[in-house]
């Protein structure tokens, strides 16, 4: 019986409906290349979900049936391509199947940050009553750059829009956009943006695009708003913009180094709203996920 190793702990019955052919071994809530490689070795998967932690070219070497490794989602960051590609394995992605969940999500940060939701909350909480000296932001009729136009990009796009936001979006790769998206390149969002929301991979050309010089472009008082990837932002030039009020507040669900540990200099400042990188986390979106990634790599192991 072939075997599919599952870098987490668990995956949705569903999914797990589709593989019930295969044995299915699980890595763990936390596994380290360590981990991963010790099951490879042991298991020799043909295929491997990946939900958490990285799979890099050990682990790969580690399990020489190896097929096809499948993301529990959309962003293959923590999979080596090249690495991959060299091996004849091929990378498949659940791209889509958490669009809904990460676009809502973003959505519900830019509410927060626009209408103060976090503070007022702790105030109201402390018994202040701040209506004679608190003003929130009205997001219709304000512009929103985003950036990356994907299922999620497109979803939150349609959100905005429907909240009578002018939407620029910038994508290298976006074809047949709708007409309520004007296609925009970044300086050009930087510039017109009141909000500004990523929604692209990372990679190495886009590291840090979110950085000193690019947030000292942006118009005085922008939100930001980030569900994609920590690494697209300067997290220190972030949080500086935040303190001088370039940046009025940011939205975060993901970050640089994770899990955020005690003591990251985002906790405590008040006009950053954070969530652990649960945009995609939905009872939906889990099996939406699940279901996908073990349907992308069967069709995978279905070719041959």
């Amino acid at each position: 019986m072939s075997t599919v190793l599952v870098t987490g702990a668990d995956l949705a019955p569903q999914a797990l409906a589709l593989l019930n052919n295969m044995e299915v071994v699980y890595a763990g809530k936390a596994p380290t290349e360590d981990d991963l490689i010790a099951l490879c070795q042991r298991h020799d998967p043909v295929a491997i979900i990946v939900r958490y932690g990285k799979v890099g070219a050990a682990v790969m070497d580690a399990a020489p049936s190896l097929k096809v490794i499948s993301k529990h989602g959309s962003g293959t960051d923590t999979i080596d391509k090249v690495a991959a590609k060299a091996r004849g394995i091929e990378v498949v992605a659940a791209v889509g199947a958490n669009a809904a969940a990460v676009a809502e999500q973003a959505l519900a940060l830019m509410l927060a940050c626009a209408k103060s939701v976090v503070p007022l909350d702790a105030r109201m909480h402390a018994g202040h009553w701040d209506k004679a000296t608190h003003k929130s932001l009205e997001l219709g009729g304000r512009t929103v750059g985003v950036v990356g136009l994907g299922a999620i990009g497109q979803r939150f796009a349609r959100m905005a829009h429907a909240m009578d936001m002018r939407v620029l979006g910038f994508d290298p790769f976006a074809k047949n956009l709708p007409d309520y998206i004007q296609s925009a390149d970044l300086a050009t969002i930087w510039r017109e943006a009141d909000v500004i929301s990523l929604h692209c991979p990372l990679t190495d050309e886009n590291r840090g695009m979110l950085n000193a010089d690019t947030l000292a472009q942006c118009k005085r008082g922008v939100i930001v708003v980030n569900t994609a990837r920590g690494g697209l932002i300067d997290e220190a030039a972030l949080l500086a913009a935040v303190r001088s009020g370039q940046v009025a507040s940011a939205g975060l669900d993901s970050f640089a180094v994770e899990p955020m540990t005690a003591g990251h200099p985002f906790q405590g400042q008040e006009r950053i709203v954070l969530s652990p990188h649960i945009g995609g986390v939905t009872s939906d979106a889990y099996i939406n996920m699940g279901v996908a990634a073990a349907k992308n790599l069967l069709a995978v192991l279905a070719r041959g």
